[in-house]
């Protein structure tokens, strides 16, 4: 009986740290892409896209192929990059920057906006449109503060007069405000 005790516990030590170590080296990701165990990904960078194929109407037409001659249908991988940074470029049409549909489109889409166009529609946009709903009535039970501080006249008067007295800047210290009554539950 003596014997077995022993026997028993180291296969069921060995067994134990087995699955422990097993654990630990499959929960690795770099270990994992180490042994093989993950697949690869695709790079991004390197997928590219061609282009469809087309039967010409006409076979005899056509130039026979040069090796390693670039294919005439297919866009280079720099003009690409270039359309993609500046879309002006992949709007110019053959006849210049614009093309007499691009000036038929914008004139078709009516008059220019002003540049400070953001900043009108921002001034004609009050607090309690943005701020005030039906929800946030449902939500709070009560009308929300109006937006901004309110300074507390007595205590900076006195303040700024410190300040003045004792010849620091009127910048100096912290401008008092009234505090909002706490709006508790009860």
């Amino acid at each position: 009986m003596k014997r077995q005790r022993p026997a028993r516990f180291a296969r069921c030590l060995r067994l134990v740290s087995t699955l422990t170590a097993a654990s630990l080296v499959g929960g690795c990701g770099n270990i994992m892409d180490t042994l093989g165990l993950t697949p690869p990904t695709p790079n991004a960078f390197l997928v590219t896209t061609q282009p469809p194929l087309a039967i010409p109407p006409n076979l005899n037409a056509l130039p026979p192929p040069q090796p390693g001659a670039e294919r005439p249908q297919e866009v280079s991988a720099r003009l690409r990059a270039e359309e993609t940074l500046v879309p002006e470029v992949a709007l110019a049409g053959p006849g210049g920057p614009d093309s007499p549909g691009q000036r038929a489109l914008v004139t078709a889409a009516g008059p220019v906006a002003p540049p400070d166009i953001r900043a009108e529609f921002a001034k004609e946009k009050t607090p309690e449109q943005s701020q005030e709903g039906p929800l946030s009535w449902l939500l709070f039970w009560r009308p929300s503060p109006p937006p901004g501080v309110v300074v507390d006249p007595v205590k900076e008067a006195r303040r700024l007069q410190m300040n003045a007295a004792l010849g620091r800047p009127p910048t100096y210290g912290q401008t008092p405000v009234i505090q909002p009554p706490s709006q508790g539950l009860f």
